[in-house]
């Protein structure tokens, strides 16, 4: 399966796991709940599903990779206590906590959170003084003598043997006790996640072409090389700070994230050709209509004559530029609507109990900024929505500001003068909506005239339609050329299914006249 499929399966799981039932008892006993094997190539994102599926389903997340622990941190340290028996005192061998159960505890006690997963990483690489323990972590849930709290969830990861020297084959015995999830390298679905990340263009575009190269592991007689998901992905981040920096990209920096030397190659002349395409095609002066009748004329004939691979770079180039716009848009708007609808009800609720001052509203905007700060703690929230909640905030600060500077006296003339600085704002926000309204039709213009209703559309509504922010402002402020084009993608889901049916009865007749049936 793919990672996408897997991060929903382990979201079942959890809920499966963690509903109770009358008596306030898990349905599934602790004991009966299987722990998770996701077994995978290494960097294809095994780690980074389980942050995103705790933060979604509200849990606690501790996770461990188990290569990096000796037998005495993993179960705990020895220690000689004395015990009665039949009357007789003895010393006996007892341990000390987990260091591994000791950070449950830990992050029940920071976050409040008394449910979440215990994930451990590597753990068919363990080393031999720890091996006989994990068939007793897996079918006991214990640690030494210290057992997992109920309501954590346990799911581990590892690589198959041909990735990894280390690995040691589980028996049937263990692998009896577990939910085994196999997971392949899907480059369509890595693609989804990137647009969402904001992953560098160049490296969508690259990819939407040559998908054989988005991973690759090989052991060979002249060492080992690999390309990976998590790759792909830091090289991202590094691009984006190298552009900002003004700094060039050379062959031998990407090979040091993709490391097998023909996909760097390949990769690093692509990102010199997609910068030039940059600046050939003015993609910013396309969007806002600034370019001659003429120069336009140019550039999408230049487009037309492209070859595949720089039509696909354009049409990139385009989706990017869009993406930036979009996220301006969006970027704390949204919260900030919502805190003064909530604050609007609390105004008017206090108001039939006369607390009418405006320190009212003050005590609401630390109630928000607090409520933030134990989403914080508790690592229910991204990074992003944090910066824009934040953003919220202090925008709905500078409005009470300026309220209490006129001399505003009351909750309810209080909220009304912020009411007035968000309408202000309002003027603004028309501006950008109008302008991104615009530059969307001259994209679908310019690919239109330089490629028809072909592929090249077809892969700028699918690149708008993965996008969050982008399918947001489109859905509350309208696009008629997306409403439009976007029936390509139900014409091709549809073609796509007969293909698919035709393709079964061929295979049913092909086989029935090997059986001789025919």
């Amino acid at each position: 399966m793919n990672i996408k499929r897997a991060k929903q399966e382990i979201k079942n799981t959890i809920q499966v796991y963690l509903t109770k039932n009358a008596h306030g008892e898990y349905e599934i006993p602790s004991m009966r709940q299987r722990p998770v094997l996701l077994i995978g190539p290494p960097g294809i994102g095994k780690t980074q599903i389980m942050e995103q599926v705790a933060r979604e389903c509200g849990i606690g997340l501790v996770s461990y990779t188990i290569t990096h622990h000796t037998r005495q941190s993993a179960i705990g340290l020895p220690f000689i206590s004395e015990k009665t028996y039949s009357g007789k005192n003895v010393h006996v061998t007892e341990y000390t906590m987990s260091e591994i159960i000791s950070s449950v505890y830990d992050k029940m006690e920071k976050t409040g959170l008394k449910e979440g997963i215990l994930f451990i990483d590597e753990i068919n690489c363990v080393s031999e003084t720890l091996a006989p323990m994990m068939l007793q972590f897996l079918q006991g849930k214990t640690f030494g003598n210290q057992k997992v709290p109920e309501g954590w969830i346990i799911v581990t990861a590892g690589n198959p043997p041909e990735y990894n020297k280390s690995v040691r084959e589980f028996d049937i015995v263990t692998l009896d006790r577990v939910r085994k999830l196999t997971i392949e390298p899907d480059c369509d679905i890595w693609l989804k996640y990137a647009g969402q990340q904001k992953v560098h263009q160049a490296i969508i575009s690259y990819l939407s072409v040559k998908k054989n190269n988005f991973y690759a592991v090989e052991n060979t007689v002249d060492g080992k090389f690999f390309v990976t998901a998590r790759g792909w992905e830091d090289l991202s981040r590094l691009l984006q700070s190298y552009e900002k920096l003004g700094i060039g990209i050379s062959e031998e920096l990407v090979e040091e994230f993709l490391q097998k030397k023909e996909t760097a190659r390949d990769f690093a002349g692509f990102y010199q050709l997609y910068t030039k395409y940059g600046e050939d095609y003015e993609i910013p002066s396309i969007l806002s209509g600034n370019l001659s009748r003429e120069n336009l004329a140019l550039k999408e004939k230049m487009a037309a004559d492209g070859a595949f691979e720089e039509r696909f770079a354009v049409i990139n180039l385009i989706l990017g530029a869009l993406r930036e716009k979009a996220e301006e848009y969006g970027q704390a708007d949204h919260q900030l609507y919502e805190m003064l609808l909530h604050l609007r009800t609390q105004v008017r609720k206090n108001a039939e109990e006369e607390k009418l001052g405006i320190s009212l509203l003050e005590e609401f905007v630390q109630e928000q900024e607090n409520s933030l700060q134990i989403k914080v703690k508790m690592e229910l929230i991204s990074v992003r929505e944090q910066k824009y909640q934040e953003t919220a905030i202090r925008r709905l600060r500078e409005y009470i500001l300026t309220a209490k500077k006129e001399h505003v006296r009351s909750a309810e003339n209080g909220f009304k003068r912020i009411s007035k600085c968000f309408e202000k704002e309002a003027v603004c926000r028309e501006d950008m909506i109008q302008k991104l309204q615009g530059e969307l039709q001259n994209a679908f213009s310019f690919i239109k005239e330089s490629f028809g209703e072909n592929q090249e559309m077809l892969l700028f509504v699918t690149g708008i339609t993965a996008d969050k922010l982008m399918t947001s402002f489109i859905a509350g402020n309208g696009c008629p050329a997306y409403f439009e084009h976007s029936e390509m993608l139900l014409y091709n889901k549809e073609e796509n299914e007969l293909r698919k049916a035709c393709l079964e009865v061929v295979n049913e007749r092909l086989q029935e006249e090997s059986s001789g049936q025919v």
